[in-house]
């Protein structure tokens, strides 16, 4: 859109703030390129973009929520959440399972929209949640001292202890990390770091932390979220996003047989 300078932030500095679906968006091109400033930066280990079910789609009540949305420069760490609901539900109602996370988040929680910028669903399906472009750093309202610049990815359902976290429900929320993290060409196996923007996280306003590109919600804020099964799969959804950007797994060290075990004369 001619004349319209997405200025983005630095964290803890203002969001800057558009109409939710406006001005320019970063896209990925056939050589697997992303559009950044004005200047195109090819990132070699860019994912492909997942199906992602709009908002129109799952029939979000757009009047319920702030009509214009706020970005950061570029997401560059994803927490994972769980949303808490039951596990036993049929993917063919999860637009209405949606629609009642919606209207709480809005009316009971005054976010101004949906926390998570995306959903994932048992089976899979995965769900634009905030507002203001799925390819845009759009600023969530998921991990409360961290929302700048990263993304929130909920799991559909409760993951305590012993719970089962679906194979597809976890290769999708690989896929969507894989994707989005690539648009900046962050590994999801890296480290990064954030700048706590609320005294309210577990690190006071203005303190710089470490996180894993991928982490859990806990990492950044009291909470048992997303529970302790899903937690236990983020090594492996870190790994499954590494392949899908096209990197290689670092394998095991091996040890070679001579320098592990003595010589047959005792070492000598």
């Amino acid at each position: 859109m001619a004349g319209v300078v997405v200025a983005g932030t630095m964290p803890g500095s203002p969001a800057s703030v558009l109409p939710a679906g406006t001005g320019p968006a970063p896209t990925v091109d056939s050589a697997r390129s992303v559009a950044l400033k004005a200047m195109a930066v090819a990132f070699p280990h860019a994912a492909l973009r997942p199906t992602i079910v709009s908002r129109s789609q799952w029939r979000a009540d757009e009047t319920k929520r702030d009509p214009r949305a706020h970005y950061a420069n570029g997401v560059t760490a994803i927490f994972i959440h769980h949303t808490d609901t039951p596990n036993a539900y049929d993917c063919a109602d999860v637009p209405h399972i949606l629609r009642n996370l919606y209207t709480g988040q809005t009316r009971d929680q005054l976010w101004g929209d949906f926390g998570y910028n995306f959903l994932v669903d048992r089976c899979g399906n995965i769900y634009e949640g905030r507002a203001g472009g799925v390819d845009r750093p759009v600023v969530g309202s998921h991990t409360l001292g961290f929302n700048q610049g990263t993304a929130g990815i909920a799991a559909i359902g409760t993951f305590g202890r012993g719970t089962k976290v679906p194979a597809p429900m976890e290769h999708a929320i690989a896929a969507l990390a894989a994707w989005k993290l690539g648009l900046r060409g962050v590994d999801p196996r890296s480290k990064v770091r954030l700048t706590s923007t609320n005294d309210k996280s577990r690190y006071p306003k203005g303190t710089s932390a470490s996180f894993y590109a991928i982490s859990a919600h806990r990492d950044g804020f009291a909470t048992d979220c997303p529970g302790e099964a899903l937690l236990a799969r983020l090594p492996a959804i870190r790994d499954i996003a590494a392949r899908l950007q096209g990197r290689v797994l670092r394998e095991p060290a091996r040890v070679q047989l001579s320098q592990a075990l003595p010589s047959l004369d005792g070492g000598r």
